[in-house]
């Protein structure tokens, strides 16, 4: 019982990393932007794709990971030059907004089957080994995932509170028109919040591929667990997306135990509920009222 637990704990761990990395792109999207996102799962699902391709390519997969996660933030720009900038302009209600983001998420996963099929593909790599923790035997995709997952978030943290795009980022997030005022450039802020979420959420899709098929509803099934992890963490916060990240992977992992595979999802909906009943706000304050 206590290594099948311990298992589960470090296959959560890596779930976490990867539901970090996207759910924080999440969150900053909707903290600058006031969009809620229904394709940040799909954009999810591309990144993994489009190292897919690099990888068959012949490229090695670090550097298919590079190209997949430069290919994607070019997708997001793309969406903000042709669609989101003028929609801002137009003063378009968030409401509106959202479900054009399920739109778009729809014409993004039939592209994806379009183009490479609806069946699951793998990278084209060795079968991995296994690594012995203690008495428990830890896939080497799994340690790599995790490995690449916290220096994805020590760089984040390094943009955010080192650098001046990452301050201003963060001043747009608590008060757009005050940022204005003070003289900092919103446009600027928010194709960097699009760069910045874009490669995350890229690199998250590529790393659930190490660990899972790539399939074309990746993203999707991982959408509503990011969600709850945003809710959870405070919406805007990225910091508080992180820590949720990791307790709704863990929680969704180790629920298997007792439950079957199917109810994961609900899972990370009742911790959410649980967490809220408590702290209406979430687990950390929100940039967003």
């Amino acid at each position: 019982m206590t290594i099948e637990l311990a298992q589960l704990l470090i296959n959560g761990l890596a779930l976490g990393g990867i539901l970090a990395l996207g759910s924080v792109g999440l969150t900053l999207t909707y903290g600058i932007l006031r969009l809620s996102n229904f394709a940040h799962g799909d954009f999810l699902t591309l990144g993994a794709y489009l190292t897919l391709m690099a990888n068959y390519w012949g490229l090695p997969l670090p550097v298919a990971m590079l190209v997949g996660c430069g290919l994607t933030v070019g997708a997001f720009l793309l969406t903000e030059a042709i669609l989101w900038a003028p929609v801002r302009r137009r003063r378009t209600s968030p409401t509106t907004m959202m479900i054009m983001s399920i739109g778009l998420a729809l014409f993004i996963r039939n592209g994806i089957i379009l183009i490479w099929g609806s069946q699951n593909q793998n990278y084209r790599l060795p079968v991995f080994g296994a690594m012995a923790l203690g008495p428990v035997q830890v896939t080497t995709n799994r340690i790599v995932v995790l490995g690449m997952a916290l220096a994805a978030v020590w760089l984040l943290h390094l943009l955010l509170q080192k650098t001046t795009i990452g301050r201003q980022m963060r001043a747009v997030a608590d008060n757009p028109e005050l940022a204005q005022v003070a003289g900092i450039d919103v446009q600027r802020v928010i194709l960097w919040t699009w760069v910045v979420a874009g490669g995350l959420t890229a690199l998250g899709g590529a790393m659930y591929g190490l660990i899972t098929a790539v399939r074309p509803n990746m993203g999707w099934f991982l959408l509503l667990p990011m969600f709850a992890t945003v809710i959870l963490g405070g919406i805007g916060n990225p910091y508080g997306a992180m820590v949720a990240a990791v307790i709704v992977g863990v929680a969704q992992e180790m629920s298997t135990y007792w439950l079957p595979s199917e109810y994961k999802l609900g899972v990370a909906l009742v911790v959410m509920m649980l967490v809220l009943l408590v702290r209406p706000q979430g687990l950390f304050r929100g940039t967003v009222a």
